[in-house]
């Protein structure tokens, strides 16, 4: 795959918005006839690229294995950051398994975890990382 631009290294004020606390993001794709197709997902920050994960034979993962990129935004209230990203990798099994698990750990309490945990180990399960390549803030993220 072609970089159609430079990896973008995320500053340390837009790492700590995008890591401190685990917010939802919105992915936004391509469909196959030009529209666009957006969705709310989980997100983990792994240095300065971003993983999100479904379950197999959704619409936005063949979306951007297809097309190689996506924007995805992290807001709260009026302070967001939007970034364009590309497709750096993917991968399934356990791997994906193990970060569907962090997710969820990390965004509901250890009871409500487990339950989806149990639910996510029968499913097909895909991980993407994503390499910023252009950050937008909006208002003032810290």
């Amino acid at each position: 795959m072609t970089l159609q631009t430079e990896p973008q290294t995320l500053s340390p004020n837009i790492r700590s918005f995008l890591g401190d606390r685990f917010r939802h993001t919105t992915i936004a794709t391509v469909n196959p006839d030009g529209s666009p197709h957006q969705i709310v997902i989980w997100y983990l920050l792994r240095g300065d690229e971003i993983v999100v994960n479904s379950r197999q034979g959704r619409r936005w993962p063949s979306n951007l294995r297809r097309e190689k990129r996506a924007n995805v935004c992290m807001y709260d209230g009026d302070d967001a950051v939007t970034l364009d990203v590309e497709l750096v990798d993917s991968y399934e099994g356990d791997r994906a398994q193990a970060d569907i698990a962090e997710m969820a750990r990390s965004y509901y309490t250890p009871e409500a975890a487990a339950i989806d945990i149990a639910k996510f180990e029968a499913q097909q399960r895909v991980s993407f990382v994503l390499r910023p390549v252009r950050v937008h803030v909006h208002g003032d993220p810290r």
